[in-house]
């Protein structure tokens, strides 16, 4: 078999009606397309979604704006205020903070916010830092780590 010789199997394909050619071929008079009015002529016809002159309904419903963004982060911020119970030295995570009843999860992302003063050196240890909570754990002769997401 060569590739000149391939057709496709028997019935597979059909023919297109030609419409308009006359009673005898079977798609004369109206061809297929009523009487009268705006889908008889040619051209005609009116948009999915035209509904007779009444309003649309996507005109009808209220705007929604904008999209819910699936991959954003929701931390839990702690500020430096909420670390006064921690002792000197103490490693502050994720764990620690919700054993001290400051957040509610430590499977949860922590941001550490610098509202406050630390006069203590502490081992903080969260997913994300402020510039000015950095600071002044530093500052304190502390050190802060980041965690990484997930």
């Amino acid at each position: 078999m060569k590739l000149h010789e391939l057709r496709p199997a028997k019935g597979e394909r059909k023919r297109r009606k030609r419409v308009g050619r006359g009673n005898a071929a079977g798609g004369g008079t109206y061809a297929g397309r009523g009487r009268k009015g705006q889908n008889a002529r040619s051209g005609g016809g009116v948009k999915p979604w035209f509904e007779g002159g009444q309003t649309p309904l996507a005109q009808r419903l209220p705007p929604i704006g904008g999209f819910t963004n699936i991959f954003k982060v929701h931390y839990r911020p702690v500020n430096l205020d909420r670390l006064s119970p921690f002792e000197a030295g103490t490693e502050v995570s994720p764990s620690a903070l919700a054993d001290a009843g400051i957040i509610k999860s430590g499977r949860e992302p922590v941001v550490i916010l610098g509202r406050g003063k630390v006069n203590r050196p502490l081992r903080v240890r969260a997913h994300r830092f402020s510039r000015s909570a950095r600071a002044k754990i530093l500052a304190a002769g502390g050190s802060v780590e980041i965690l990484p997401l997930g």
